[in-house]
Formats: C-alpha cells, sequence, structure tokens
C-alpha cells in the first residue's frame, strides 16, 4: 500500500505469501472502498478458507460480489451469512435483492418480509 486509502495496483494485490486473514480483510476493505469490489473479493476467498465462520469477511465479500454484479456468487455468499446470522436483517436484505436481480421473485419476497420484521426497509 502506498498510503492508508490508496491500494498499490503495480504489485500483485491478491497475493501475499502467509499473509495474515485480518490483514488480508483490511487489504481487501482498502481495495472495495477504492471501488475494485473484484480485487477484494479476491483477497476474502483465503480469509473464509481459514476462518469459515468470519460474519465480517463474509459480509464484505457479499459486498464485493455484489458490487461486481456477480448475482450468483452474491447469492451465495449471503446464504452462508444468513445461515451463520439468521437475524442480520442487512444479509436478508442483499439476499432478497440478490435474488430478485435474479428473477427469483418468490423466493426473494420471504428473505424481504423477514428483513423488515427485523427493522430493515428498503
Amino acid at each position: 500500500m502506498t498510503s492508508s486509502t490508496t491500494p498499490r495496483t503495480d504489485v500483485d494485490a491478491t497475493h501475499t505469501p502467509a499473509e495474515d486473514p485480518y490483514e488480508a480483510y483490511r487489504r481487501a476493505q482498502d481495495f472495495f472502498e477504492a471501488g475494485r469490489p473484484d480485487v477484494a473479493a479476491d483477497l476474502l476467498i483465503p480469509v473464509l478458507a481459514a476462518e469459515p465462520a468470519n460474519v465480517a469477511a463474509l459480509e464484505l465479500l457479499a459486498r464485493a460480489y455484489l458490487g461486481s454484479a456477480q448475482l450468483a456468487r452474491a447469492e451465495h455468499a449471503l446464504r452462508r451469512l444468513v445461515d451463520l446470522a439468521p437475524a442480520d436483517a442487512w444479509a436478508r436484505f442483499a439476499l432478497a435483492r440478490a435474488l430478485e436481480r435474479r428473477s427469483l421473485v418468490e423466493e426473494a419476497a420471504s428473505h424481504r418480509r423477514i428483513a423488515a420484521a427485523l427493522g430493515l426497509t428498503g
């Protein structure tokens, strides 16, 4: 990184040997915030391989997939997130949106209702 807010683009951003999962997560956040959700997603794959129940990394991965219009992958990540945190209103709402964008409207409706019951409306 050249600074705390600008990810380096002159190196292979997706691979740092034996990188600490927390550092990889922080780098993924930086890339996501810099408008590179594709790179963020690539960085998060090994984090989740090492820590499959890492809710923060899974949420960022879902956001990265949504941000790069990888809807099937976003749906998969969001389903995992809902399994880990069933009362997460944002996860339910985001899953509903991903399903709607994939024309799975009936299934989306149930997640949208749960998100609303949890206090999140869109």
